[in-house]
């Protein structure tokens, strides 16, 4: 089936049947479905998305807005704090005591959630309520006070028309390899997946773009193309490890914000991926009484470039070399080592 209107002006088609079995197969029923493919890069969400992408598409934006964009699991948190922070002049404090899923709703949350699934778990209310509190809906998002901040995985394309001409956009990039080990990970943290799905059966999903906000690297190069827009801040997972003081530096004078030296040290001693997974408001630490989570995995992994060659055997290893190749030939993007 293919629809599309005026006010999401986008091709919505459905993905074939076998297509659909496998997902249903794959992943538990607190998942919605993403049996569809919208606009002409076709990327996968739920066939509840039109509603909310319609949303979300005509919302309206403030120049005190700042978005950070991201494909899952490619250096999200650490750039929201790293922001957030640098914005709310170091403000550690706060920082701690509020859950960064309060201090950045999670823009299109609401279409993967199944709640016909939900609403028949039984639930508290105490559940209910602190769910409703970390996954607003599009219509609350809008009617926040500035200055908003804003998560998503969202392509630039389907995002409001003039984001970038009128707010910051942070867009962090990460190998293609590594995003894919710590998204099967996550995943399993949120038991999303099935028992007994293996990397090796998600590692095909992904390069088949049957993983939510996929395909990949069409993702990529929507922002690879608006990187030097004065509005646009394009970075790299892989120079967020190797170098965070430079990053700090950077993004501060994109920002216009002063920063000493003094304060540098102690925003990257905060960012260090041990404080990280000891930090309970970016380690969803208020929602570990609800009993959602895998206690075998980690919100926050190990923060490692490279780590994809601990999963991929030879075969895995020359077929990703193949498809990031075949994806890179018409682009000058490539991704650190």
């Amino acid at each position: 089936m293919t629809t599309s209107n005026k006010s999401f002006p986008f091709e919505i088609r459905d993905i074939e049947p076998e297509q659909v079995e496998k997902w249903k197969q794959s992943y538990q029923k607190n998942m919605n479905p993403c049996t569809s493919r919208f606009g002409p890069k076709g990327y996968l969400f739920p066939r509840d998305f039109e509603n909310v992408g319609k949303k979300i598409y005509n919302m309206e934006i403030r120049p005190s807005d700042t978005f950070v964009v991201t494909l899952p699991r490619s250096g999200t948190t650490w750039t929201q704090e790293l922001v957030w922070l640098i914005l709310n002049n170091f403000d550690y404090e706060k920082a701690l005591e509020t859950p960064l899923t309060v201090r950045y709703p999670f823009l299109e949350t609401e279409a993967f959630v199944n709640h016909n699934e939900m609403s028949s778990m039984p639930y508290d209310k105490e559940v209910i309520k602190a769910l409703e509190a970390n996954m607003p809906p599009v219509q609350e998002i809008e009617s926040m006070a500035s200055p908003r901040f804003i998560k998503t995985h969202l392509p630039l394309s389907l995002l409001p028309p003039k984001l970038l001409d009128t707010c910051k956009v942070f867009y962090v990039a990460r190998d293609p390899r590594d995003a894919a080990v710590s998204t099967y990970h996550h995943n399993k943290f949120c038991n999303y997946l099935q028992d007994g799905v293996d990397f090796k059966t998600y590692w095909e999903f992904f390069i088949n773009d049957l993983v939510p906000w996929t395909p990949f690297f069409e993702h990529v190069k929507e922002a690879w193309q608006m990187r030097n827009h004065d509005n646009m801040f394009f970075l790299f997972y892989e120079e967020l490890s190797k170098d965070l003081p430079a990053c700090v530096r950077r993004v501060a004078k994109f920002l216009g914000k002063p920063i000493t030296e003094e304060q540098i040290e102690k925003l990257c001693e905060h960012l260090k991926i041990d404080n990280f997974r000891k930090n309970k408001a970016i380690n969803y630490g208020n929602l570990k009484f609800t009993g959602l989570f895998n206690d075998k995995e980690s919100f926050i992994r190990k923060g490692k470039v490279g780590g994809w060659r601990d999963y991929f055997d030879e075969k895995m290893t020359e077929q990703a070399q193949r498809w990031i190749d075949e994806n890179l030939r018409d682009t000058d993007l490539r991704f650190p080592h």
